[in-house]
Formats: structure tokens, sequence, C-alpha cells
């Protein structure tokens, strides 16, 4: 199995593990070949019979050759400090779809240790009928929450315009980065812009906080807030373990 027999697949969930640094909304380091913390995701991309890529940088060969399969594949990448593990995932995603824009044609990215599909997005009717759409994942809570002005301090002194954005979209709703899917040219286009946000504002980070949930608000708000759509049936209730729904695509703990 290589990634050439994946790209036979118009459809694409894609996911990054990066062990051996410290995760800062964990507090601890993750286990460098610890399956378990991924199995969860694999299976239920398996489970839906859709095609799901693993990118890590620690899983043994003997880990990727035991768990991979039809619907799981695991591509070995090299970390860049500069950039916290979160961060990373964007740089990661797009130096990947580049060479394949015009072949994959509709892609999601995702938490891996937290989130698992519940259905097929791709062949959902409301998937369907909003080819121009970003849909992401969201929180009951909005944009002026605690947590996320203080995760976000340290972008106010990189970012000339990130309070005027916070001011402007303080009572949106939080929008979650841990999904996020589409039209692949519409994906790469948000992704770009991601890593360009993060190149210019959020390398070699030293705050407590990793920056992925302001700089994902802020591009998705500022220049593609009028595609947006994010919860219900995109995800379940972030951390509600709404463990029964099946009418959303993903379910975000």
């Amino acid at each position: 199995m290589n990634i050439h027999d994946f790209l036979e697949a118009s459809n694409l969930i894609l996911a990054c593990h990066i062990t051996g640094v410290h995760d800062v909304n964990r507090n601890r380091t993750l286990k460098d070949n610890d399956y378990v913390l991924v199995k969860d995701w694999a299976e239920s991309i398996a489970d839906c019979k859709q095609k799901g890529i693993i990118f890590h940088n620690n899983f043994s060969e003997v880990t990727c050759e035991q768990y991979q399969n039809e619907h799981i594949l695991f591509v070995r990448i090299a970390y860049a400090a500069e950039y916290n593990p979160n961060v990373y995932r964007y740089f990661v995603y797009k130096n990947f779809l580049l060479p394949y824009i015009n072949v994959i044609q509709n892609v999601f990215v995702t938490d891996v240790t937290d989130v698992v599909l519940v259905k097929n997005p791709f062949s959902d009717a409301y998937f369907l009928e909003h080819p121009e759409a970003i849909f992401c994942g969201d929180e009951p809570k909005t944009l002026d929450d605690d947590w996320m002005k203080a995760h976000s301090a340290h972008l106010c002194d990189k970012i000339r315009d990130f309070t005027t954005f916070e001011n402007k979209f303080a009572k949106e709703t939080l929008l979650n980065c841990g999904i996020i899917g589409g039209k692949v040219a519409l994906l790469f286009d948000l992704i770009e812009k991601l890593c360009a946000v993060h190149s210019r504002a959020n390398c070699n980070n030293l705050s407590a906080f990793t920056g992925d949930m302001g700089v994902f608000n802020y591009v998705a708000r500022t220049q593609f807030n009028r595609q947006l759509i994010h919860g219900a049936p995109v995800n379940t209730v972030f951390k509600s373990y709404e463990n029964e729904r099946k009418d959303c695509w993903f379910r975000h703990k």
C-alpha cells in the first residue's frame, strides 16, 4: 500500500500525529509509538469505508505495517521544531496537497486523538449542495471567550488588525480548527493563507499557547466568512461526548 493507491480516491480525510514534543494543550508529551491514541480515528474512517492518511513522525514501521489497510495509510514526515505540532500540520497538508490538487476532489483535515468520523460527509446532500463552503467545527461559545483571548494574546502584537478582528467578530460563534473540509482547491487556498500567517506571526512561538485557534478564526472570519458552515451536520457539540448521535459527520469529543 502506498500513497499513489490512495490518490485513486477522490475524497480523503487527513490527520497529523506528531509526538516527542511537549503538548502545551495537554501539558505532557505524547508517547512516540502508541497506536491507541489514533485507533478510534482510524477505525471510524475504515468503518465508514473512507480513505484516511495519518502523517506522523514517530510510529515504527512495524506499527504502520500492522495497522494500515485499504482505508488507512501512514506517511512519515520530518517535524520542523520552529512550529508547534498543532501549527506544523498545515504545512504538512499544504506540501502534500500541492502536487495532487487536480487529482483529489474533496478533503477534510481533522484532529486525530479526539475526533471520529460518524458518517460519510462526501456523499451527504448537504455537502454536495454547498460546493463553495468551508465546513468546520465550532464550540458552544463566542470568540469573546477568556480562554480564546489568552490563547491569542501573543498574536495581537504580530498581526496588525488582530484586535480589530476580535472586536468585530466578538459575538460570533467560536470556530474550531479540529475539523475543516470542503472542495480541495478551496481548502488549499485556506491552508496556504493559514501557513502564511503562521510563518509571519506564529513561528518560534514561546508563549504558553499554540496560536492555531486564533489564526484559524482570524483567517476564516476575515477572508472566508460568507463561505463558513459549522455545527450540525458537520460536528456534534464540542466536548459534549454525544456518542449516540448519528446525524453529524464528525464527533469532536
